[in-house]
């Protein structure tokens, strides 16, 4: 087989940089495209919302974006904000609908699910807590001696966790997460069920 010669290694670099020169001006074309698309899209949108509201409500956009939107409500949202933000996007030729969001303080996904931090469970003790507090706070006001009791069941639980959060965090040395070292029995009981 005969080696390549320096004309032809030329002619096949110089085809391959045309080739690139062609691409990338279609991908800027693409991106674009992608941008105007989105824009229009956050326009339509505003407008359907607003006749949406007018007819039915404010309840009802979500409603309607169920039905009868194909994205997510959060790209809805981003799409109609690119339009009420920016008058004219043909001044954006050249950015992407990310470059755009960037500069907008838009968040966006990452690209990759690789790239999405990973979010640890709580330990139990902060996920008890962290009900006993909903429980307390959102708890409507008792009408029976059973809804009384059951409030004040929750303040003793939650007492005795606090106590015992305190002596943790007063003392490092003795911080030691188990349920073990809960003396109210149904704390115990609890933490066990929201390890479960």
């Amino acid at each position: 087989m005969n080696p390549p010669t320096p004309q032809s290694v030329a002619v096949e670099i110089n085809r391959l940089y045309h080739e690139s020169c062609r691409l990338t001006a279609e991908s800027r074309d693409a991106l674009h495209a992608a941008l105007v698309s989105a824009w229009s899209a956050g326009r339509l949108l505003t407008e359907e919302k607003k006749r949406v509201r007018r007819l039915m409500g404010g309840g009802a956009w979500l409603l309607w974006l169920e039905q009868n939107f194909q994205g997510t409500p959060r790209t809805a949202q981003n799409y109609m904000r690119l339009a009420r933000e920016i008058p004219d996007p043909s001044a954006l030729r050249g950015l992407s609908l990310r470059q755009v969001y960037f500069q907008l303080g838009i968040a966006t996904e990452p690209k990759a699910r690789a790239a999405r931090a990973g979010v640890l469970p709580l330990p139990a003790h902060i996920r008890l807590a962290n009900r006993l507090l909903v429980a307390l706070k959102s708890r409507p006001v008792a009408r029976n001696t059973r809804g009384m009791e059951q409030a004040e069941a929750y303040r003793r639980d939650l007492r005795t966790l606090f106590e015992h959060l305190q002596r943790l965090f007063a003392d490092p040395a003795r911080a030691n997460f188990s349920p073990v070292h809960v003396s109210n029995p149904d704390v115990h009981e609890n933490l066990r069920r929201v390890e479960r």
